[in-house]
């Protein structure tokens, strides 16, 4: 599983209730599958994994894989534990997930040699593709990169570090191995609001990228894409400018907006996906109102591009 392009990371739509609104949920996927993502990533980060049940992860699973119809990929978040990454690995396959994510393990930290051991043993539970997550306590160095290439079902890395001179030594390193498997590695940006480093690991041999933005205004996540695959500096830095830049400044003010205002975001387009679960905290409604210009400013920029 080689995916390259704009990457869907869909929410995860709870009612008054705090049950999984699943009617939502599809009508969300369906959204996003109408933007043109190359895959769509559920129960990851932006769509609250680490705040799911295992019954409502297979639920979620399942209704992407129903919905996406084959139209393009699902892969399926897991984490925690190694055994119970393993058992939302399972039910991932069993539902017909085309791939995993696998997420920082957790709390505990280790060696890069230690989280080459944790992965190896997840991805021993199933033969799906497996996307390594790389951020907080799940740090790979070059070595250990290398011997994820021995690892068959191991087909990428995620990065949410932005580290720009860490990812190019392992694409580097990656590259140059003379491995089999070295050129269908996969590499991905997965920083939050990836747009603001888009050019940046593209030029280190990064260009697929996740989109938060794309939940919530499409025109813009995909006008931005199309506008930095095209080499179109000048709408690429008019949305940076206008959308993106101020968006990031408001996603910074408050730890958790890189979901909580996306939902907000969600809710201005029409689609009410419910609140975040705690942790997090919801949008403020002040912040709210912000979001609503920054997405008016973006959208300006766009008819100003003519993208």
């Amino acid at each position: 599983m080689h995916l390259q392009g704009l990457l869907s990371f869909p929410l995860t739509p709870f009612d008054a209730e705090d049950r999984i609104d699943l009617g939502v949920f599809a009508e969300h996927l369906e959204r996003q599958i109408a933007a043109g993502p190359a895959a769509l990533f559920v129960a990851c980060g932006t769509g609250e994994f680490t705040a799911l049940g295992r019954d409502e992860h297979r639920r979620l699973i399942a209704t992407a894989v129903r919905v996406a119809g084959g139209r393009l990929p699902v892969v399926a978040g897991c984490g925690g534990g190694p055994r119970l990454a393993r058992e939302f690995a399972l039910a991932a396959a069993d539902c017909g997930a085309d791939g995993l994510l696998l997420l920082p393990p957790y709390l505990v930290a280790s060696t890069p040699a230690g989280l080459v051991g944790h992965i190896r043993y997840v991805a021993a539970a199933t033969e799906l593709p497996l996307i390594v997550y790389q951020r907080a306590n799940a740090v790979l160095d070059e070595a250990a990169t290398l011997a994820l290439l021995d690892l068959p079902t191991v087909t990428g890395i995620k990065d949410g570090r932005g580290q720009l001179d860490a990812m190019l030594r392992l694409v580097t390193a990656v590259r140059t191995s003379g491995h089999p498997r070295a050129a269908g590695f996969g590499f991905l940006n997965g920083l939050p609001t990836a747009e603001l480093s888009a050019q940046a690991y593209r030029a280190i041999g990064v260009p697929g990228y996740s989109s938060a933005v794309l939940c919530f205004a499409p025109d813009i996540a995909t006008a931005f894409h199309r506008a930095v695959e095209g080499g179109d500096r000048r709408t690429a830095q008019l949305l940076l400018a206008e959308f993106y830049l101020p968006f990031a400044a408001l996603r910074d003010q408050v730890p958790g907006y890189a979901v909580a205002l996306v939902k907000a975001g969600a809710r201005l387009a029409g689609l009410d996906l419910g609140p975040v679960r705690p942790p997090l905290v919801d949008a403020s409604p002040e912040h709210v109102r912000q979001l609503e210009r920054i997405i008016a400013r973006g959208r300006a920029a766009l008819a100003a591009a003519g993208a």
